[in-house]
């Protein structure tokens, strides 16, 4: 049962991520390195702010206050990133095979965005799911067998959610649009912090506003990248 649970588990995080990765990125050597470049940006700036949580020794036990700091590094990053790529856009195209590169202003935001959801979501579960094969038994010492599932159902969340936030962050400023970046900014609050409730193990009341939001979100992040109802309908149907 424990190694159901680890695959299930793994493939409801990480599935969509992959099949994202295979269909759009994998394919070229240069969104590859973006993406690796992103992922790394995510990881030097939980570096960051796990170094500042160390720091201020009184508020460690206050999880809301590494919450809080974790957020505007990660935002701060996510500007160095958007400041980084839209300063080699020149470059990379010179050194892609693909000549197309660039020339869709948020395809690079969607790779790093991707970048950044994926390594964000390797380091919240890896160790829930390290967990999940045992030794023992879901339900013991009055936990739930719905703590591995919620897991992963968020980290699903939160990697889709960087993905598109990366869009609609680069969009916004690009069109010095601020609404959209305040968008990002303030339903990342809004769903780390709806995560804190999981202490309590009031996961319906997580699961369900976060969802909602990926789907304001996305919807926000495929208007932001020119996308159409007819244009989707199309890609649903195989017509052009």
């Amino acid at each position: 049962m424990t190694l159901a649970e680890f695959f299930s588990c793994s493939l409801l995080a990480f599935g969509p991520p992959l099949v994202m990765f295979a269909f759009t990125i994998a394919n070229d050597p240069i969104r590859i390195i973006i993406m690796i470049a992103a992922a790394f940006g995510w990881l030097v700036s939980f570096l960051i702010s796990s170094l500042i949580w160390y720091a201020v020794v009184p508020l460690r036990s206050y999880l809301a206050f590494g919450m809080v700091f974790a957020i505007i590094i990660q935002e701060g990053f996510r500007y160095g990133m958007y400041l980084l790529l839209r300063g080699t856009e020149a470059g990379l195209k010179v050194i892609s095979e693909n000549q197309e590169v660039g020339n869709n202003k948020l395809e690079m935001a969607y790779v790093s965005g991707l970048g950044f959801g994926t390594m964000s979501g390797a380091f919240a579960l890896v160790n829930v799911l390290a967990d999940s094969l045992g030794p023992g038994s879901l339900g013991l010492h009055g936990g739930t067998e719905y703590f591995f599932v919620t897991s992963a159902a968020m980290t699903l969340c939160m990697t889709l959610l960087n993905t598109f936030w990366s869009v609609i962050f680069f969009s916004g400023l690009d069109n010095k649009n601020y609404l959209k970046i305040l968008w990002v900014v303030g339903s990342h609050f809004f769903v780390s912090g709806l995560s804190l409730l999981n202490k309590k193990e009031l996961y319906i009341a997580t699961i369900l506003p976060s969802y909602v939001i990926l789907i304001i979100t996305a919807v926000i992040a495929f208007r932001c990248a020119g996308g159409t109802k007819q244009g989707l309908l199309q890609s649903f149907t195989g017509r052009t």
